[in-house]
């Protein structure tokens, strides 16, 4: 579902935000740098999940239940990660 997707995507923009973030602070701007690009990439992609989602939900009430529903597989998916 495109909103799990974006969810997942929102998740990593936000971790590399916060690691470009990081590296401003610890001087290594190059890094900074990539972390901020691959941020871009994940918000992008977010967005385009989004804008998925807009066009197959209907109602506010199956929003609501997708957005829910969502959430709760992406805390499931962060409290028993799979291995590769």
């Amino acid at each position: 579902m495109s909103l799990d997707e974006a969810a997942r995507q929102l998740e990593l923009a936000a971790h590399d935000t916060q690691v470009s973030f990081d590296c401003i602070g610890l001087g290594d701007i190059e890094r900074a740098h990539t972390h901020a690009i691959t941020a871009r990439a994940a918000a992008d992609a977010a967005e385009a999940a989004l804008r998925i989602a807009l066009t197959e939900i209907k109602t506010p009430e199956e929003a609501e239940r997708a957005g829910e529903e969502a959430m709760r597989r992406l805390q499931q998916e962060m409290s028993h990660p799979t291995r590769p």
